[in-house]
């Protein structure tokens, strides 16, 4: 059987849980394969954990006393913190997709095996990994201009827009991909990677949450194809 081979040494986790049991069954498992993890009891010890250590990735309990997960995570996004796995014990489609919408880069649900809480926790990395070793990406449309090196996005006045790590792997797969149409399954592969745990739903939101942000010029941008997928419309530049 392929094994796959051990994480970088100095990849450090952090599991916020106020469960001992959890926390400590999650320290242990993603350490036996490489992770340097840390771990928190709630918001505030998540807050000194992170100005404390170069945290990848933080796994993230929703229910949790005084700031709860949800918040925590809302908060964590729109600082431009490491991603965000959400667990929770709340499974019912709503609340994935609430946890999706605010950040969250997974949404996991209890109780759920160490194999998947580690499987999602790579997959999550790689994403994050696929943009940074991006370099010398670089494309416009319609006076937008996308930077894969640098993970940002700027308007025709030269202003970054606020993107979560979800919205721009769609944007991306966009760019890449444009003026063609693309069904959910393969902009979800496209975005997340194959071995996603997402749902259709997932990119619907991420869809939606992006074409907001892109409707500041008037321009349609991304078409709904109904009963097939999207279509990103403007001509695409390599800059």
């Amino acid at each position: 059987m392929h094994c796959a081979a051990p994480e970088p040494a100095d990849t450090m986790l952090l599991v916020v849980d106020d469960d001992h049991a959890i926390r400590t069954l999650l320290a242990q498992s993603l350490g036996m394969h490489g992770y340097r993890v840390e771990t928190a009891t709630n918001a505030q010890e998540m807050d000194v954990a992170l100005a404390r250590h170069p945290i990848a990735l933080i796994l993230l309990d929703v229910m949790m006393p005084g700031e709860d997960g949800l918040a925590a995570c809302r908060r964590l996004t729109r600082k431009g913190a490491p991603p965000v796995v959400m667990l929770s014990a709340l499974g019912d489609e709503p609340d994935r997709i609430l946890g999706l919408e605010i950040g969250a880069s997974h949404y996991l649900t209890k109780p759920c095996s160490p194999r998947e809480i580690l499987a999602t926790v790579r997959a999550a990395l790689r994403e994050r990994n696929g943009a940074a070793v991006e370099t010398g990406r670089s494309y416009g449309f319609l006076g937008w201009r996308v930077d894969f090196a640098a993970h940002e996005l700027l308007d025709g006045d030269g202003m970054l827009v606020d993107l979560t790590d979800g919205e721009f792997a769609v944007l991306r797969a966009f760019v890449e991909r444009p003026r063609r149409v693309l069904a959910r399954d393969a902009l979800l592969e496209a975005a997340r990677g194959p071995d996603t745990d997402a749902f259709d739903r997932a990119i619907d939101v991420q869809v939606s949450r992006l074409r907001r942000k892109l409707r500041s010029r008037g321009d349609e941008i991304i078409r709904t194809i109904r009963n097939e997928g999207y279509f990103f419309v403007p001509r695409v530049i390599r800059l």
